[in-house]
């Protein structure tokens, strides 16, 4: 491997821990004049159409209708369900601890891959990752406390987690989904499907919200107007096509080592750019969380080594 591609390498590693991490305080930017639901319904379907301008400039067809109905499916789940959640729930919690609730991930995929089951049901190893993880979340869900002594915003603030919760479901069985019904494009194509199909749905639910219709253009100010034009081209195009071009050279147990690293920028970025308070519990329960996706993956490297061998 030459130098110009260990460099290559290194940047997309950057991107995927850096960027997708310092996303979390730059929603909380953007909530400041800019409703979730338009927000994201932006960042959606400006990054869907340069993606997917790209792929056709690129000599690709136009997706099959199998394909659209595929991605269509998965994308609502996975970018709706995933990315919408948060930035919803970002309204009433810190950045830094939207970002150690979505650490839970991993989790749901061992819970909810019914053809994996034979395999982790053998790994008690894996049990105890899943129990330890859910221990640090119940630490969160518990024992947070709300940044207003407001009883509307403490209970806001506890529904919030929960709908990050209720996102990660999604996102797990939109990927799941997606994993045993496979599109036959590719997957720059795939994914500007989804971003334009889950922005859709999200400016639909904006417009039935009544989001759309209380938000005014000016009265969004510059900062958030640049923290927007970041989160669709570094958080959602370039971070998306360095996180894909990894998952081809890379295993994906290394990539998506990112799942330690998110967290631990979003927390940083939240002290030194939002001024969030970091509590002795939230760095606790993201430690007891981590350890927990550790464990886990570990068994399932493991295996996947021994299976190519």
């Amino acid at each position: 491997m030459n130098g110009q591609s260990k460099l290559k390498i290194f940047l997309a590693f950057a991107a995927v821990y850096i960027i997708w991490g310092s996303t979390y305080v730059v929603v909380i930017i953007c909530l400041r004049s800019i409703p979730p639901f338009v927000m994201t319904a932006f960042r959606f379907l400006v990054a869907g159409v340069m993606l997917y301008l790209w792929s056709r400039f690129s000599g690709e067809a136009r997706p099959r209708s199998q394909s659209l109905r595929r991605n269509i499916i998965a994308g609502i789940l996975m970018l709706f369900g995933g990315t919408v959640s948060v930035a919803w729930a970002e309204q009433y919690l810190s950045s830094s601890l939207a970002a150690i609730i979505v650490t839970s991930v991993p989790f749901w995929f061992i819970l909810l891959d019914k053809k994996q089951w034979s395999f982790y049901l053998k790994n008690k190893i894996i049990f105890a990752g899943l129990l330890l993880g859910a221990a640090g979340v119940c630490i969160l869900v518990g024992f947070n406390e709300s940044h207003t002594n407001a009883t509307q915003l403490v209970g806001m603030n506890v529904y919030a987690v929960f709908v990050i919760i209720a996102g990660g479901i999604a996102f797990t069985i939109g990927s799941l989904y997606s994993k045993y019904n496979p599109a036959n494009d590719s997957v720059i194509m795939n994914g500007s499907i989804q971003l334009i199909s889950a922005g859709l749905f999200t400016l639909m639910v904006s417009i039935i919200s009544g989001e759309w219709d209380s938000y005014r253009f000016s009265n969004t100010g510059t900062n958030e107007w640049s923290g927007l034009l970041y989160l669709i081209v570094m958080g959602s195009v370039v971070t998306y096509i360095s996180y894909l071009w990894l998952l081809k050279i890379r295993p994906a147990a290394q990539v998506t080592t990112y799942v330690y690293v998110n967290p631990v920028v979003a927390v940083l970025l939240g002290a030194l750019i939002a001024n969030e308070q970091i509590t002795w519990l939230q760095i606790i329960a993201l430690v007891i969380i981590l350890s927990g996706v550790l464990i886990v993956n570990r068994v399932r490297y493991k295996a996947a080594l021994e299976l190519r061998s």
